[in-house]
């Protein structure tokens, strides 16, 4: 099957980790911490991937065994082992596949996660809205932890847009399929004579940097404005200006918080955010698709979305970069997103 390329591989990251290690018990190892913080990001992606990698390769070594032995000698006890052996091998090559799916250097790491409402006013912002539901019950499932940074109703209905602190196991790895424009199309609620409308909303996930990273961001470069955080009312509104919006000066990006009752710790979050984009926007700057969703020119409409969700006049959603696609639009409205993540996943892997 595909066991020489397994050996080959497994014995190339075990050389690998053998080497990593070997450097960072040098004593000099963290004299540079940026370096050093790269290099233990890869050890620990590479024993994310080693274990499942070593089930396999036992589990195919087995088979082959089994394979040989019933070919010499058939035997039915044999013929059912070898049968819930393969069955094994299977499962350990589903779950290596998926980890080699999330083996990237920030696929491990939290995310910021981001819904931005299009242009089209209220149906924009309650699209948005409807997505923040989607995604919090995908979040719930998965366990994850989420936390609010920063958010802007809409007078109306539905918010202009949000940012959420989403927590958990290979959440980058996961989230970075959902990076785009979304598309929805449905009788409007919001319209007197029930007619159908197109909306937009963009959704962006940025993998959080490291809690011991230096936020290089120049104090040149920003804007600071302090403000009150919304709120309820009673006891909960903040009586003093503790959110912080940080304006990027020459990018032009906009970064808000309001999570904490700390002026200290929302700029702290703030420049965090903004030290996440600028990174993110650094290592894809040759990439125009990316690019656009920074840039003044980037339009959250029509054309640029990656998936399509048809609510009348049938209902239908379909993911346009992988064409998959399930009229059941309940069940990935309550949050059953996985059949589109993986599918985008293993296109990543030329599946």
């Amino acid at each position: 099957m595909f066991t020489s390329g397994i050996l080959f591989d497994l014995a190339g990251k075990l050389t690998e980790k053998a080497d990593i290690e070997k450097r960072m018990s040098g004593s000099d190892f963290w004299l540079d911490q940026i370096k050093a913080q790269e290099i233990v990001g890869r050890l620990k992606s590479l024993n994310r991937l080693l274990e499942p990698l070593q089930a396999l390769d036992k589990a195919v070594e087995e088979v082959t065994l089994l394979v040989q032995m019933v070919a010499e000698t058939p035997d039915p006890e044999l013929e059912k082992e070898l049968e819930t052996k393969a069955a094994a091998a299977e499962d350990a090559f589903e779950k290596f596949e998926l980890v080699q799916m999330m083996s990237g250097p920030d696929d491990a790491r939290n995310v910021f996660f981001s819904i931005q409402a299009g242009a089209g006013g209220t149906e924009s912002c309650d699209w948005a809205e409807m997505l923040l539901r989607m995604y919090s019950k995908w979040f719930e499932r998965q366990g994850f932890a989420v936390g609010m940074i920063d958010t802007t109703p809409n007078e109306g209905a539905g918010i202009k847009s949000i940012t959420l602190d989403v927590r958990g196991p290979m959440a980058y790895g996961y989230l970075k399929s959902e990076i785009g424009v979304h598309r929805l199309v449905r009788i409007s609620p919001f319209d007197a004579n029930k007619r159908r409308h197109t909306s937009f909303a963009s959704v962006d996930v940025i993998p959080q940097p490291d809690e011991e990273a230096e936020i290089t961001v120049a104090e040149s470069d920003i804007e600071l404005e302090f403000y009150h955080s919304g709120g309820a009312g009673g006891q909960h509104v903040n009586k003093t200006a503790s959110a912080v919006r940080v304006r990027h000066i020459p990018t032009g990006i906009v970064v808000s918080c309001q999570q904490e009752r700390s002026q200290h710790k929302n700029r702290k979050m703030a420049l965090k955010i903004l030290t996440a984009r600028l990174r993110r926007i650094e290592e894809d700057k040759l990439n125009a698709d990316i690019a656009k969703m920074y840039g003044e020119k980037g339009e959250i409409a029509f054309g640029n979305q990656i998936r399509s969700y048809v609510l009348q006049p049938y209902q239908m959603i379909k993911d346009h970069r992988t064409d998959v696609q399930t009229g059941d639009v309940e069940k990935v409205l309550d949050g059953g997103l996985d059949t589109f993540i993986m599918a985008y996943l293993r296109s990543k892997l030329g599946k």
